[in-house]
This record gives structure tokens, sequence and C-alpha cells, in this order.
């Protein structure tokens, strides 16, 4: 009894196995009835886009894609030439083309059916496929919305966040020297502020760029935008050293993101042949962007006047206000990008068809009424989107508290992100990414490294010439005299000032007393810098207002002396210093020497291609460094610097490109995001290799940057040729 219970149990469990497969089976042959029907409809429907002209006939057959006329729904001529309340709720009238339409109930069964019988591998290779399609359908809707205003609108947002980002790179070279007197920052912590910068945009990089991949990049560029206008701002009125440190180093979290975030965006509404050409153009605020911080620096910085201060404890002075105006552009991203849409492209990439639809239809009808073309219509009505694998996250929405749901979620996004990040290596991606790394390390590494060596040896040039006019003046005997002048590079020895004389109202800019004797001496009003006194002997000396604080008396004997008014800390007070000017001027010439190299690069990007540029630009910069042998003086130095800039800047535009074109949508803004964060990374390592070889040889710093340069540039040659494919 027990074994016929057992064999039937057997039986009735083989039966539905069998009666299992047999469903599978059958709604598979009637999924590839349907897919097969619908692929034939969709190559129908976009066979006409290969003529370049418009076939009026056609729309006014009410042809629109393979669907039948309706003059309810589907066609945006329902609405065309009313009244501005009318094309407000447009897509209300026509009804939101609907993705599933056209497909029958039991179809729509047997797709959530089917899906519980597949694994994840089979998901994942269905939506590739599906992804492989969407490629080449957005590509044709996008020819169809054209290229106008709204391209060009867009343009001009997603330049000023680009701009800020190269505003951020300059701002805290101006100011560190400024920054450095007004808070008294020792010499060991002034390298920690140019640092500080990369490092929180290496980690804003990575962040935001996965984000903008999650969230999208329109929301990421907004959030990440805020945070840097918010911390560059408040950087402006902190008086801390330590403060000032956090509040750059938030600001640069936050421009970190303006790169993967900006060129992924644009990207995705370009068309094929416009996309090498307007990418390049968009690099140009990159550009402007340092030459608008030079500029400002130039006009604001010197001026040590425009200040003001409320008691001791806060002092606001000039390089305060230029780090205020350095954020305009950014908050100025902000506030136009409330009024841009988010990008199509990622919005069907996420399974979003109807926001993409609107906004497709928002972008042609832009462009038809810039060219003076209302009556064209939006024809596209199905848009494939990619099968979405869902993730079952729990976030424990009734046991746990606010701010464990808080940290679940913050943690579920961040894993989400590194998932999005490993996904970069796997196939078929992964060489191309092991390539870019190799590529944009080496680029960021020779180009920051010389960036800074450059001005770097400028400056040693500078001071050896300095130093070689300096004035000796030896045994003085000085008596009831009256110094009422400036002071400068000088060094006076084993003088005698004695018997009522007066430094009074003085400047003292590099000067050196060594082995001298101050007797019954008078120093009043006096600001000093790089001035010292070696091994000097004072006595029954009055020292009243001066800056003359105990470090600047070295090895010295003070005796019966008395101090009134000593200004503490450091002082800003010298508003005939050249050396700013100097400084703001040559790089405000380097910056301005890319843009022959951005007009370049733009024009020929699709003409000759983004690897023959990449990789020529890249071995004709390492091959110009060997000029540096030549560089023993400054205005030669200063040729070599905006030569090697010219060069370096078709190399930059070109790997912008290629990068977001090979990367898929699910993961552009990541990769770039990665690789950008590995930019920085080889920046700070290139600024403390190469700054620590100033003044030491050359021979160094010029073999090694043309080593990594060539190198990677042949490295660039081995990348896929993007110009042709659509985007992924």
């Amino acid at each position: 009894m027990e074994d016929t219970y057992k064999d039937r149990t057997s039986l009735v469990k083989g039966a539905k196995d069998i009666a299992k497969e047999v469903k599978r089976q059958a709604v598979k042959k009637v999924n590839k009835a349907v897919d097969k029907a619908q692929d034939g409809y969709t190559q129908r429907s976009y066979s006409r886009f290969q003529d370049e002209e418009d076939d009026d006939d056609f729309y006014g057959q009410g042809g629109n894609y393979g669907v039948e006329a309706n003059d309810d729904e589907g066609s945006s001529e329902a609405t065309e030439g009313h009244d501005e309340d009318d094309e407000i709720y447009e897509g209300e009238y026509q009804g939101i083309p609907n993705m599933g339409q056209g497909k029958d109930d039991r179809v729509a069964l047997g797709q959530s059916m089917r899906d519980e019988y597949k694994d994840r591998h089979e998901l994942e290779t269905e939506r590739k496929a599906d992804e492989e399609e969407l490629a080449q359908q957005y590509e044709l809707i996008i020819q169809e919305c054209g290229h106008g205003r709204f391209q060009w609108a867009l343009f001009f947002v997603l330049g000023m966040a680009l701009m800020a980002d190269g505003v951020e790179v300059f701002v805290v070279g101006f100011v560190l020297p400024s920054a450095e007197t007004d808070m008294c920052i020792p010499n060991s912590g002034s390298g920690w502020l140019g640092n500080i910068v990369y490092l929180g945009m290496m980690v804003g990089a990575f962040f935001w760029g996965g984000l903008a991949d999650k969230v999208g990049r329109r929301q990421s560029l907004l959030i990440c935008m805020s945070v840097n206008g918010f911390f560059a701002f408040l950087s402006s009125f902190v008086q801390g050293y330590g403060f000032f440190l956090f509040c750059r180093l938030f600001s640069g979290f936050g421009i970190g993101g303006a790169m993967p975030t900006v060129f992924s965006y644009f990207s995705e509404v370009l068309a094929r042949e416009k996309r090498g050409e307007h990418l390049s153009w968009l690099c140009m605020f990159w550009m402007i962007g340092g030459i608008y911080a030079s500029a400002m620096a130039w006009a604001i910085i010197p001026h040590y006047g425009w200040s003001f201060s409320m008691g001791s404890a806060y002092q606001f002075h000039s390089w305060r206000v230029f780090v205020i105006v350095c954020a305009l552009p950014c908050v100025s991203s902000v506030v136009a990008l409330t009024f841009m849409p988010e990008s199509p492209r990622f919005l069907l990439e996420v399974g979003k068809h109807d926001e993409a639809w609107m906004i497709l239809k928002q972008i042609h009808d832009t462009n038809m009424r810039a060219r003076g073309q209302p009556e064209k219509v939006f024809t596209v009505t199905r848009i494939k989107t990619p099968k979405q694998i869902d993730e079952l996250i729990e976030i424990e929405s009734d046991t746990g508290t606010w701010y464990r749901r808080c940290f679940v979620r913050i943690r579920t996004e961040l894993y989400g992100i590194w998932l999005t990040f490993m996904r970069c290596f796997n196939y078929p991606v992964k060489d191309n990414t092991i390539k870019l790394t190799a590529v944009w390390f080496t680029l960021s590494f020779g180009y920051y490294g010389l960036s800074v060596w450059f001005p770097d040896v400028i400056k040693h040039l500078q001071s050896d010439e300095y130093a070689s006019r300096v004035k000796h003046f030896r045994n003085e005997e000085v008596s009831h005299f009256v110094f009422n002048f400036t002071l400068e590079n000088q060094i006076h020895s084993n003088g005698e000032y004695i018997n009522d004389s007066r430094f009074i109202m003085m400047k003292f800019k590099s000067v050196t007393f060594e082995d001298s004797l101050f007797k019954n001496c008078v120093f009043e009003d006096i600001t000093s810098l790089n001035t010292y006194f070696r091994n000097c002997t004072f006595v029954n000396t009055t020292f009243y207002n001066t800056d003359l604080e105990q470090y600047k008396f070295v090895d010295s004997e003070l005796i019966n002396c008395t101090f009134f008014h000593i200004r503490t800390g450091c002082q800003i007070s010298f508003d005939d210093d050249y050396s700013a000017y100097w400084i703001y001027f040559v790089n405000f010439l380097g910056t301005l020497a890319v843009l022959p190299g951005n007009i370049v690069s733009a024009l020929l990007m699709d003409r000759i291609g983004r690897l023959t540029m990449l990789g020529g630009s890249m071995v004709l910069s390492g091959i110009s460094c060997f000029f540096l042998w030549f560089g023993t003086s400054e205005s030669m130095m200063i040729g070599m610097l905006c030569l090697y800039n010219g060069l370096t800047i078709s190399a930059w535009n070109s790997l912008d490109v290629i990068t977001v074109e090979l990367y898929p949508t699910d993961r552009r803004a990541t990769g770039f995001g990665f690789l950008n964060a590995l930019c920085k990374a080889a920046a700070v390592l290139g600024n403390l290799i190469f700054g620590s070889l100033v003044g030491i040889t050359k021979a160094i710093p010029i073999l090694l940057a043309s080593t990594v340069l060539v190198c990677g540039g042949l490295v660039g040659l081995r990348l896929p040729d993007t110009r042709t494919q659509v985007l992924m």
C-alpha cells in the first residue's frame, strides 16, 4: 500500500513537471513569433529614416511607425499651433504611447510567467539583446529630433558646470600665497591645501559618477554642484585653517562629479555624426574656467585694500572676495539645471518609457519650432526598453528606526555603485577599461606633473635672479639718523645703529641684519616680509606698532628693550607686490594657449578620428618635452608651457569623447568617474614627484614626462575606434 502511494506521488509529480515544461515551451514559441513580427514591424517603421527628405503625404495619411492613424492618440497634430495651455497638456491629450500596446494580453501574462523560469544569466542575456536594439533605435530617434535649440541650451548649461570644474582647479593655487599669510599657515602645512582639493575631487568623481547611473544625470549633477557651491561660498568666510581645509575638501568633493556627469549627460542627446565635434566644443568651457579664474585673480587678489575687519578676530581680505566670485559659475549652473530635463537615454535604460518619450518629444518640438517647422510631427510611438532585473532590498520599514532605514538606504546605494563599478571590468568592456586606465593615468601624470613643474621652475629662476641682485652693506655706523623709506633685498652685516637712530613707517622686504648692534633706537610702524635679525644685539630699544615678533630675532640678544602694540599673526599689506601679477599672468597665458588646440580638435575629431588625435597628441606632447633643455630664462619657459598645453589639450578632448562612447549607458558615468578619480590620484602623485625635483635637475622630469606620454599614446592607439558606432 505504501509503495503504491509512493508510485502515485511520483507519477503526479512527474506529470506536473511535464506540464510545466510543455507550458514553458509553448510560451516560448508564442513569444518568438511575437518578437519576430515585432522586429519586422520595427524594421519597416524605421526604414524611412534612410531618406533625408520628409514626406508630407506620409503624415497626411496618418502614418506613424507601424500603428494605425488615430485622431485622438499618437499624433502631436492635435495640439500643434494651439495656445500655450494646450501645449502644456499636449501629452495628456495625445495619450502617452504605452510600450506594451500592440501586444496581446495573453502574451503579457505569458511574459511574466516566462521570467519565473529563467535564471539571472538568461535575464541578463535578454537585457543585453534589448540594449543593443535600443542603441540602434535611439540613434534613429535622435536623428529625427534633430540638432538645434535644445542641444545648444543644454550645451551652455552643462558648460557652466564644466567651467566651475576648471575654476576649482585654479582657485587653490591662486589663493594659496594669500591664504598662507592671512591664516599664518606654516610651510609644513601649505601643501595640504593643494592636495586636499584633489583628494575631494578624486572621491567625488567616483561617487557622483556612480550615483549618476543610479538616480540620473540631472539629479546627480544638481546635487554635486550644490555641494560645491555651498562649501566654496562658506570657505570664503571661515577664519581657521582647519575649517578652511574642511570646506575646500567638500567643495572639491562636490565638483568632482561635474566631469563624468556632464559628458555622459550631453553625449546622450547627440546624434552620432555630431557627437565628437560638440563634445570637443564643450571641453572649451574648462579652458574658459581657467581664463576666468586667472583674470579674476589678477583683478581682485592684489588689491589688498578690498578688505574689512570686525575687531581682531575676523579679517576679510581680497582673496576671500575672489573665492566668492569663483563660485558664481557653479551657482549659475545649478539655477539653469533646474529648467533642463533628465537624459531620456538614462530613463529608457531604467524602464521609464513614458517619461523618456515625453522628453524626446520635447526635444523634437523645441528644435522644429526653432527651425520654423512647427507642423512636423514626432512620430515615434514605442521605444524599446531593456528588461528590468529587480533587486529585492530589505529596508526594515516596519521595525527599524528612521536613522536605521537611512543607514540601510545609504549602504544599499553605495553597494549598488560598487557593483556597477565592478561591472566595468566584465566582458566586453574589461579590456577597454584596462587600456583607458593606462591612458588616463599616463596623461594625467605627465600633464599635471609638468603643469606644476613649469611654474615652480619659473619661480626658481625668479628667485635666483632676485638673489643675484641682493645688495650687501658692511660695517655701517649710523647715528642720529631717521630711516623712513623701504628697504628691499638687502643684507647688512657688522653694523652699528646708535644714538637715537629711528626706523619709522618703514617696509622691510627680504632684509637681513647680521652681527649688528642697535643701541638707543626706535622701531615704529614697521611692516616686514622675510626679514630677520641674526646674531644681533639690541640695547635700550623701543618697538612700537610693529610686526617684529620673537621668531624674527634669530640668536639675538635683547637688553632692556620695550615692545608696545606688537601686531601678531600674519599681515597682508604690500600693495605693490609684483610677483602676484606675474603668477596670474603666466597662468592666464598657459590657459589661453589651449584655445587653438580646442578649435583644431573640435573641427577634426570626426574627420581624422578619436584614436589618431589621442595618440598623435600624446606622442607630440612627449617629444615637445625635450625642448625644455633650452629653457634657461623665464620667457623661454613660458613659451614651452604654452606649447605643451596647446599640444596636450587635443589628447584630453579625444580621451573624453572615447571614454563616454566606449561604456554602455548603465555604467557610462561610473566608468568615467572611476577614470577621472584615477586622473586626480595621478595628478597628486605627479605634483609630489615633479615638485621635489625643482632646482635639482631637468633630466629626470623631462625623461619621465616624455616616457609616460609616449607610452600612453601608444596604448591609446590600441583602443577600438568609436567614430562610426552608435552610443551603446
